[in-house]
């Protein structure tokens, strides 16, 4: 098992140790990464969106336009109600990995990037290489387009991106549009003795989430399938459900959330105008004979965007020729920013070390020799131009 430079270990321990809930600030981590490069003579950039205690940081190693973006999230997920067997905030080494909340998704990525500052900034006399580093990706990709948005202001437009989740260290070229739904029904509350004269929010919202289930069992049998990824159709699921008081109580209100993740050649939003008319064509006509005031409303409270580039594109190449790999690129079942970068005019390929099947879950780890290819990686962005 090869080990990760000890700058490397030294800096993830230092990330894992800033507690970067997405809900919680991550201002203190930026302000440490801000510091850490102004020390290399490197200056940064931050951008803020509505709550000042989060901020993204953008900074460009060299001059000049052009050059390649090193992108990684900065917040990590809850760890309340996980069994964790270490502390969650100090990186723990054992048995040839590191533990720790965001050691693979994904300050592991953002560690090697930093460690490599000095190597890096030797070869960017050729063309600039430039650190982003963002808030809020777990809850839906809020953070990043604030910084988007700035580059597009100072008229920056890197050549490429390469987003840092963990693939182990696989050349990612696609995933699917993903999408979050709230649904409120609201109806009318009798007592259960007299529930002909009521409105049942929980049944009518059964019946949507019902419908949803068809729409979903019809696009897995029906749908143009994409055999690059594990679930090769669009799917559709309700994650969560709640409405009611008591057992003899007829409810007025229920609220539901459900998931959309879509293949390029699907339309969510054909998905949910679908849903839409079940709702104001089938239910809420009977609902309104008995209460006229009863509704139904679906709106979208998350939305990360697909991510598709082709396997023969420059940067694909590139990163591959990085990896050193005759793999055929491949597809993830999970979202990230670079569906957000490509909107921008900003090609994106994702490669990172670590599995995301350690994401989110108690005892989260990434491996040392991963960190170590990740750090390889760096050398020979270092070395090798992008043409």
């Amino acid at each position: 098992m090869r080990r990760p430079d000890p700058a490397t270990i030294d800096i993830l321990k230092t990330l894992v140790g800033f507690p970067t809930v997405s809900r919680d600030s991550n201002i203190d981590l930026i302000e440490w990464v801000r510091d850490y490069l102004a020390g290399h003579g490197i200056d940064s950039v931050l951008t803020r969106g509505e709550d000042a205690r989060k901020a993204n940081l953008f900074a460009t190693i060299g001059s000049g336009n052009g050059g390649i973006v090193l992108s990684g999230h900065t917040d990590v997920v809850p760890v309340d109600g996980q069994a964790w067997s270490t502390d969650p905030f100090a990186l723990t080494e054992r048995d040839g990995k590191l533990y720790g909340r965001g050691t693979c998704d994904m300050k592991g990525f953002i560690a090697v990037a930093l460690a490599k500052v000095s190597v890096l900034k030797a070869a960017a006399g050729r063309e600039p290489i430039h650190l982003a580093f963002s808030f809020d990706e777990e809850i839906g990709c809020k953070g990043v387009g604030h910084m988007l948005s700035d580059l597009a202001a100072r008229g920056l437009a890197p050549r490429g991106c390469i987003v840092g989740e963990p693939t182990r260290m696989n050349t990612v070229v696609g995933h699917k549009a993903g999408a979050v739904y709230s649904c409120t029904v609201s109806g009318l509350e009798v007592h259960s003795s007299l529930a002909p004269q009521g409105v049942n929010a929980v049944e009518y919202a059964a019946r949507l989430v019902n419908r949803i289930a068809e729409i979903a069992e019809r696009l897995a049998q029906e749908e143009r399938r994409h055999d690059g990824y594990e679930v090769p159709y669009s799917t559709m699921q309700t994650g969560v459900i709640g409405g009611g008081h008591a057992a003899n109580i007829v409810p007025a209100a229920c609220t539901f959330r459900f998931d959309i993740r879509t293949l390029p050649w699907t339309d969510a939003e054909t998905l949910i105008a679908e849903i839409r008319d079940y709702a104001e064509n089938a239910l809420l006509p009977r609902m309104r004979t008995i209460a006229p005031n009863a509704a139904i409303e679906i709106a979208r409270i998350g939305h990360v965007p697909g991510f598709a580039i082709d396997e023969d594109a420059p940067l694909t190449r590139y990163v591959q020729r990085l990896n050193r790999s005759n793999a055929a690129p491949r597809h993830v079942t999970f979202g990230s920013e670079a569906g957000l970068f490509q909107a921008s005019a900003i090609p994106a390929v994702i490669c990172g070390p670590g599995s995301i099947s350690q994401a989110h879950k108690p005892d989260e780890f990434v491996l040392l020799d991963q960190l170590a290819l990740c750090e390889d990686f760096m050398d020979r962005l270092a070395t090798i131009p992008f043409e």
